[in-house]
């Protein structure tokens, strides 16, 4: 797992200043009638940050936790992401990854293989939550428009 960890560590290095890059202007376009702007799109992972902590604490202190699903449409909305300041939602991004890289950080090695399920899915291992979270969130950076393949190089050279 500690590749996996370097792994954010480098994301909260790079990321936000490529983030920075992207107007506000642009920040707030959709792309269609139904997609998310990049404002959104960043503002679910947010969302998500706040969901994957929970399930990585719950899941070193708790035996077998079942974690509820969340409604991701209605969150994005509910936060009103699309109105809020671009700068405001790159840094509070920064802020709720260095929050769960410190959970994964103090997670005990014993503990990546302690089984949690996230509402109706069958026992997945904190190890597949995690790494799950990683791949999503690259999966909305590089959507939004971030370069990360310098930063999926390094959990390559790591591996």
């Amino acid at each position: 797992m500690s590749q996996r960890i370097t792994l954010l560590q480098r994301a909260l290095e790079l990321v936000p200043s490529r983030l920075s890059a992207i107007s506000n202007e642009h920040a707030a376009t959709r792309s269609g009638e139904s997609k998310w702007s990049p404002k959104e799109e960043l503002g679910h992972l947010l969302d998500s940050a706040c969901n994957n902590h929970q399930r990585i604490v719950r899941a070193v202190l708790q035996e077998n936790p079942a974690m509820p699903g969340y409604e991701q449409r209605a969150w994005v909305e509910m936060h009103g992401y699309q109105q809020r300041d671009w700068q405001e939602l790159i840094e509070l991004w920064a802020a709720l990854n260095r929050q769960l890289l410190a959970a994964a950080s103090g997670v005990p090695a014993a503990a990546w293989t302690r089984f949690l399920t996230v509402a109706t899915s069958q026992p997945v291992t904190l190890q597949f939550v995690f790494e799950d979270y990683l791949d999503h969130m690259f999966h909305h950076l590089e959507h939004i428009g971030i370069e990360i393949t310098d930063l999926r190089t390094v959990t390559a050279a790591a591996d």
